[in-house]
């Protein structure tokens, strides 16, 4: 059986690779391990093997997390759809917040920033292929709201997440892939704090980072197969 230890080396060498395939610079693409679902000793065994950067679906399951693993300073990502009942913990306990397609839920979390904690990252969500079930706002919306966001106080618009349409065409899954970074590259023109394009999980990695992507979600392939949550 892989430890995670050694599934770890083997995506950090599989990113290195994509990057170097694509010639891009090294070390431009950073590795997001999706724990949701995931107890909290496989993330202490992540973390001890050099995974930093961790993003959680579930506030009360990261909450617990966060709490047991206070000791190792590690980065916490909310990835998740959001509540605004949920806007608090999420504003008070995360260093990034990925999942943002709202202007209520971006002020919320604003307002909501502790005044001693570091100004709060963000990612807004698009819905790249405008996918009826899919949160997340248009193409259309991205440039309005990325100027919402950069007028609100306690929050730094760091970028762009997308999750395109699952498909086995790979033709189509570029294409969604490149109209994402062209739209990162358009945003990244204008606001100066912008430099991340979390784009890519364990089945299409490689073709996102050959499309521009800078932040990888990781999840099957570094834990193994999903836990079902209860």
């Amino acid at each position: 059986m892989l430890t995670i230890k050694k599934r770890l080396i083997d995506i950090t060498n599989n990113i290195e690779l994509a990057t170097e395939k694509a010639k891009r610079p090294a070390d431009c693409v950073q590795l997001l391990a999706v724990s949701k679902t995931w107890p909290t000793a496989l993330l202490r065994e992540a973390a001890h093997a050099g995974q930093h950067c961790f993003g959680e679906n579930y506030l009360q399951e990261a909450l617990i997390k966060i709490h047991e693993l206070a000791d190792l300073c590690l980065e916490w990502h909310f990835i998740g759809p959001i509540q605004s009942n949920k806007t608090k913990d999420i504003a008070t306990h995360f260093d990034w917040v990925q999942s943002v397609d709202r202007l209520k839920i971006a002020q919320r979390l604003s307002k909501q920033r502790p005044i001693d904690s570091p100004i709060l990252n963000i990612c807004i969500q698009v819905n790249i292929d405008d996918e009826l079930s899919k949160s997340g706002i248009t193409i259309s919306d991205v440039l309005p709201f990325a100027k919402q966001i950069d007028n609100l106080e306690h929050l730094s618009l760091r970028g762009l997440m997308v999750i395109p349409a699952k498909t086995d065409d790979p033709n189509r899954q570029r294409l969604a892939f490149q109209k994402s970074h062209q739209l990162f590259e358009l945003l990244k023109s204008i606001y100066p704090s912008v430099d991340t394009l979390s784009m890519g999980m364990s089945g299409d990695m490689k073709s996102a980072i050959a499309e521009g992507s800078t932040m990888v979600r990781i999840g099957s392939a570094l834990f193994g197969k999903r836990s079902t949550r209860s």
